[in-house]
């Protein structure tokens, strides 16, 4: 990928790579005076051409070889490895989180395409006889037809091939639309994807603003399936606008993930769990642990090794080596998080460190973690997601309030609790109302061959990863087999 200033990268549009009717400029959050490229923005009607060649090939790719289909799917995901350090260097040049996790990011990613690669051929059906004699019944699934993927900017390799790949998997088209934050990241996905033998057209990279290019894609007609993460506002538009197509949706919002950590917890352990989850990729983990709800017995001791790891963090450049916390991704994200952490404070709750804009040798959008103490949970720091490196410390007298307050929340993605009880692990484990929970491990941080996804406000329809991406990509059809007697 030419990354030179000047070069404009376009979008893959019908299985040709073009400009657009505009286009924008991606600069380096650790270091404002690098600017990556110029990007093409889509126009609608190369978009409606997408999604109109996305439906022929379609119908040829579901009638590739399951053999033939797996190879695809299997150089996608080497390449992305192999090319793991070069790919999370420009990752992490792009959104900001530092070398080590961009790295990382994107070896996942390719750790997606070869386990649905290896899911092609696993893909079996059920037979049952009919309640009827001498007919058979055969049950199975086939492809959705042409899936819409909108991706986010916080993981822009990794959520995006988490759902690319499943829907390649099981024979469908897709129309990839990504954040605008991130485009050199899906440029560089997309040429790996294109250069593989699948039809013109199968996937296409249309980039462009949500307003114009992301609504007419959920409101298409053209669109089969709409997996998105994103934000709860944007994900109940996008639910809105594709009933009216009775189009089928997937959606990952937002989350309010609480840490609980008990009076009988390894302190060093829930303080590094704690600092991991809330801090790690700058906060901006759909994951992250942006409560903490300590027991009374324990508080002060947990607080003060708390605030004395997010003080000693290094925040710098992301691709510096010794950087833990990079920048926030935008100008407009670190004024959203400034804004969070005056409110914290007009609501009552003491900032502790941090949560205060940093300069550094380069310019660029970089801020302290920071923790708030003397928090409730009915504070809208603890009811809103900040998307931040800033975490509240909620006091507790007892397991129960503990699990009282984790599950007091509008959303429902992860949860964790800390704790050398077996019975309090146990019960935790099964009424934390969150579809993922950890148990001496943080809230952020996922295995790809299981399902991912949660309850409330964090999320809506089908699950995604593993086996549980079949049921969205896939749709079940039932045959009934009257073979007759033979002669």
């Amino acid at each position: 990928m030419d990354l030179g200033s000047a070069v404009t990268h376009l979008n893959l549009i019908a299985g040709s790579w073009q400009a657009g009717t505009s286009e924008i400029e991606n600069r380096n959050p650790s270091d404002l005076s690098d600017l990556i490229g110029h990007f093409a923005q889509a126009g609608l009607e190369q978009l409606d051409l997408s999604l109109e060649r996305a439906r022929t090939a379609q119908a040829e790719w579901a009638s590739y070889g399951l053999e033939r289909r797996q190879a695809v799917l299997i150089n996608i995901g080497s390449e992305l490895m192999a090319r793991a350090e070069e790919l999370g260097r420009l990752l992490s040049r792009e959104e900001g989180k530092p070398l080590a996790e961009g790295r990382g990011e994107v070896y996942r990613a390719g750790q997606f395409f070869t386990y649905y690669a290896g899911e092609c051929l696993r893909q079996i059906g059920e037979n049952a006889d009919s309640v009827r004699d001498g007919v058979e019944i055969d049950v199975r699934r086939e492809p959705v037809g042409v899936v819409a993927v909108i991706s986010p900017w916080n993981f822009p390799t990794a959520t995006a091939s988490w759902k690319i790949a499943p829907a390649l998997c099981y024979g469908n088209a897709v129309v990839w639309k990504p954040a605008n934050l991130t485009p050199a990241s899906a440029v560089a996905l997309t040429e790996i994807i294109e250069k593989q033998d699948i039809p013109k057209g199968l996937f296409s990279l249309v980039m462009g603003s949500g307003r114009s290019i992301g609504q007419r894609l959920v409101e298409s007609p053209q669109v089969d399936a709409i997996s998105f993460t994103g934000s709860v506002e944007v994900g109940k538009g996008i639910a809105g606008s594709a009933i009216r197509n009775l189009t089928k949706v997937q959606m990952e919002m937002g989350s309010k993930n609480a840490l609980a950590v008990m009076d009988d917890a390894d302190l060093d352990l829930a303080v590094t769990l704690a600092l991991g989850g809330a801090f790690g990729g700058t906060g901006q983990k759909c994951t992250a642990s942006s409560r903490l709800v300590v027991h009374e017995r324990v508080h002060d001791a947990f607080v003060d090794k708390l605030v004395a790891g997010a003080k000693a963090m290094t925040v710098g450049h992301a691709l510096e080596e010794g950087t833990q916390m990079g920048p926030v991704v935008s100008g407009e994200q670190l004024q959203e998080n400034l804004d969070y952490v005056q409110l914290g404070k007009s609501e009552g709750a003491e900032l502790a460190c941090g949560g205060v804009r940093l300069e550094r040798q380069h310019e660029g959008y970089y801020m302290s973690p920071g923790v708030f103490l003397n928090t409730n949970n009915a504070m809208r720091i603890n009811r809103e997601e900040m998307f931040a490196p800033l975490t509240s410390v909620i006091r507790v007298g007892s397991y129960d309030e503990a699990l009282a307050t984790v599950n007091d929340t509008h959303f429902g993605l992860t949860s964790g609790i800390v704790t050398k009880s077996l019975a309090r692990a146990s019960h935790f484990r099964r009424n934390a109302r969150t579809g993922v929970v950890t148990v001496n491990l943080p809230t952020a941080g996922t295995d790809y061959h299981v399902p991912f996804g949660g309850r409330g406000d964090s999320s809506y329809g089908p699950r995604e990863q593993g086996k549980a991406a079949a049921e969205f990509y896939t749709t079940v059809k039932t045959a009934y087999i009257s073979a007759g007697s033979p002669d």
